[in-house]
């Protein structure tokens, strides 16, 4: 099986991932801007394609990460896996995004039974989840995922961007504190699931807050 993973919810990412032991990643870009998700994803899949010797149609299935994150940022990722799942006639699925950093945990020699995956929310705040590990098994979602501030969260060793943004607060681990959601993982986590014949999420966002864009209300009278 043929994955194009997509994820916005913080970088923009893309990655072609298959179970095939022989092929396993087959190509991955990530950005570290956090502010040109529309203007390099189709570029950057469209390289991915042709560097791999694709087309649509070799893809099996499509993978978009569904958040939490930031409203514009994430509503990129999601539309454009929308928009090729359709073109192309392909399957759509979500896996929300802190899912990929906790598989990146439990593949590391940092793993531990239980721990928080935090990313950067704004506004002094983090979006959170909590996931317990077993060995030899894929993390399980254990609470979340929410936003709040750091303060709030489990006494837990903390990893992702947002653990080492509050590292005076949190249990954060210095190896993951930059840490953010990326495709190659997320793809990985989902072949892993669906390996398992668990059900994935659909393409709906969590976004978490409401939108910060208001319908402007009537206009006052002057009189």
């Amino acid at each position: 099986m043929l994955i194009l993973a997509i994820d916005t919810s913080a970088v923009a990412s893309a990655a072609l991932v298959s179970d095939d032991a022989m092929e396993g990643v087959v190509g991955s870009f990530s950005t570290e801007d956090t502010r040109s998700h529309a203007e390099v994803l189709a570029p950057g899949i469209e390289d991915l394609l042709t560097s791999a010797g694709i087309t649509g149609a070799d893809i099996d299935a499509i993978v978009t990460g569904v958040g939490p994150g930031p409203f514009t940022g994430l509503r990129s990722g999601i539309a454009t896996a929308r928009t090729l799942a359709f073109a192309w006639g392909k399957p759509l699925y979500g896996l929300m995004s802190l899912d990929a950093i906790a598989l990146e945990v439990a593949e590391s020699t940092a793993a531990v039974p239980e721990f928080v995956v935090a990313t950067d929310a704004r506004r002094k705040e983090v979006y959170w989840a909590r996931y317990t590990l077993s060995e030899g098994q894929l993390p399980r979602l254990a609470d979340g995922p929410r936003v709040g501030f750091a303060t709030d969260l489990p006494a837990l060793p903390a990893y992702g961007a947002g653990a080492g943004l509050y590292a005076d607060v949190l249990d954060a681990n210095p190896d993951f504190s930059a840490e953010q959601p990326d495709a190659l993982y997320l793809g990985q986590f989902a072949l892993a699931r669906l390996a398992a014949g668990e059900e994935l999420l659909d393409s709906t966002p969590l976004y978490l807050r409401e939108s910060d864009a208001r319908v402007p209300g009537p206009r006052k009278r002057a009189l």
